[in-house]
């Protein structure tokens, strides 16, 4: 939702979405400014490196699709015991998860993510992810669709030719990712239980 909401938007939302985007935001420059990113950068050749960003955006989602499991694992269950091996969600069935989380406030989120979010669930875009020639497809939409973006078609050849090395950035990165996320969130935590009157 947070690529939808420009400027301030400190009066727009409640103080829960805010918290969310204000996260979200933090954690796209965390990564953006990684050094994993930077170096994941370089294996693009130097006409889809302007595009880099945008590429490794589905990059690491496809990863993240195609491993949901684990990864719902480390977002949803770090405060699970070691031990306990219950699914907290099928790969089959990540769209329900979504929902769950973002229906009930669907509402009041920027029209341009409402619509969106029409074809996210219906059109199994968390499970397509997973799948190299859909991450290729949405590359040439995008890129038909802004013309300046042109070379992110060729991004794709970059991203197959090197994608053990990109699964590796990835599994490198996410840890890191949601290490920090933890961190952003325990800080917000500590920070409303001594702002309680």
């Amino acid at each position: 939702m947070t690529d939808f909401v420009h400027g301030d938007p400190e009066s727009l939302y409640s103080p829960d979405v805010l918290a969310g985007i204000r996260m979200h935001r933090q954690v796209d420059k965390f990564t953006d400014q990684h050094p994993i990113v930077i170096n994941a950068k370089q294996l693009f050749c130097p006409p889809y490196r302007q595009v880099a960003a945008i590429t490794l955006d589905l990059v690491w989602d496809h990863f993240l699709a195609l491993y949901w499991i684990l990864g719902s694992y480390w977002i949803l269950g770090s405060n699970r015991s070691k031990t306990d091996s219950t699914p907290i969600c099928s790969l089959c069935a990540p769209e329900n998860y979504v929902r769950q989380q973002i229906e009930p406030n669907l509402y009041y989120t920027p029209e341009k993510f409402q619509e969106l979010n029409e074809y996210l669930c219906s059109q199994n875009w968390l499970i397509h992810y997973a799948e190299p020639e859909y991450i290729n497809n949405v590359l040439n939409s995008m890129a038909r669709r802004r013309p300046k973006l042109a070379n992110l078609i060729g991004s794709f050849d970059d991203f197959i030719l090197h994608y053990h090395d990109f699964f590796a950035f990835f599994w490198q990165l996410y840890p890191a990712m949601i290490a920090f996320a933890e961190t952003l969130s325990e800080k917000r935590t500590l920070l409303m239980k001594t702002n309680k009157p």
